[in-house]
């Protein structure tokens, strides 16, 4: 018993576990970052210069880059390839920019524009996705579609969704509730 907890809790020295294609999981390939300070080095002024852009001043810039490698150091893997871990960073900065501004000015500021630069050289295939949301909206009934766009294509927050659609804010969390069941379940019999 003993032995079988501590074979547990040594790391894995035999070769790394492939994806199960059955469940659309894919393997992990390109270049990845040989550890922890190179993924800090290579993003930390972009991650910066991001946040300098949105808070406007240095102190509050700083505080929120360490925040986006802080909370993105447990989840994020060191093999995952440069794209996604850029790709990940700024998901972590719009939800860091997000809290920040709930709190200081009790808004959601959720979007962030500008990509980081890709400077990977890998070629980035086109995804079928924008298409298959599309499609999944069109089907929506109206005011489920225009939740859904007002709250996540257009970075409304609930209360601004709410406003434009006449409905209380209380109602606006009921209809995108609903919406998201609605589109996740015809995505699911799409595929």
């Amino acid at each position: 018993m003993i032995a079988s907890q501590n074979e547990a809790r040594r790391p894995r020295t035999g070769p790394a576990r492939r994806s199960r294609p059955e469940g659309g999981l894919r393997p992990v390939t390109g270049a990845a970052y040989p550890d922890w300070d190179a993924v800090y080095r290579d993003n930390v002024t972009w991650v910066y210069r991001l946040m300098y852009s949105k808070v406007g001043n240095q102190p509050d810039a700083e505080d929120l880059t360490a925040e986006v490698f802080m909370t993105a150091l447990k989840p994020l893997r060191v093999s995952a390839t440069v794209p996604e871990v850029r790709k990940y960073l700024k998901m972590t900065a719009r939800t860091v920019l997000a809290s920040y501004w709930r709190e200081k000015m009790g808004r959601e500021i959720t979007t962030i524009e500008d990509d980081p630069p890709d400077e990977s050289g890998q070629e980035v295939l086109p995804s079928d996705a924008p298409d298959h949301v599309r499609r999944v909206l069109s089907k929506l009934p109206d005011n489920y579609r225009r939740i859904l766009e007002l709250r996540f294509l257009q970075a409304f927050s609930v209360r601004e969704a709410a406003g434009q659609l006449g409905v209380s804010v209380a109602n606006a969390k009921v209809l995108q509730h609903r919406a998201l069941h609605m589109a996740a379940r015809m995505s699911e019999e799409a595929l």
